[in-house]
């Protein structure tokens, strides 16, 4: 059984930082893509940002140069560096890892349970 658990999450003020941690765990094969999401309260969920097995990065326009993702490959956890945080980006933050486990050919996609981020202005 795979679990990721997110780590990090917290009230701040408007121009802090925070970084949440997600570190996956189970019978794992590999990892490809791990990623960050969030859902404010009345929104859809929306990518934050993915990093792939190969360290390319993507980003949503509207955290460029402010969010940074990166992963540890050896302990399999992806973290989110959040700097210059605004009201806006108050949410829950979801981790997302595609990965593929023994005697399992397709990849699927597995998630954590959520952490609260909520920024203050």
């Amino acid at each position: 059984q795979v679990q990721l658990v997110e780590s990090g999450g917290g009230l701040v003020q408007a121009g802090g930082s925070l970084r949440l941690s997600c570190a996956a765990s189970g019978s794992i094969v590999s990892i490809n893509t791990m990623g960050w999401y969030r859902q404010a309260p009345g929104k859809q969920r929306e990518l934050v940002a993915v990093i792939t097995s190969g360290d390319t990065t993507n980003y949503a326009d509207s955290v460029k140069g402010r969010f940074t993702i990166s992963r540890d490959n050896a302990k399999n956890t992806v973290y989110l560096e959040m700097n210059s945080l605004k009201p806006e980006d108050t949410a829950v933050y979801y981790c997302n890892a595609v990965l593929r486990l023994p005697f399992v050919v397709r990849a699927r996609d597995y998630w954590g349970q959520g952490t609260q981020v909520t920024v203050s202005s």
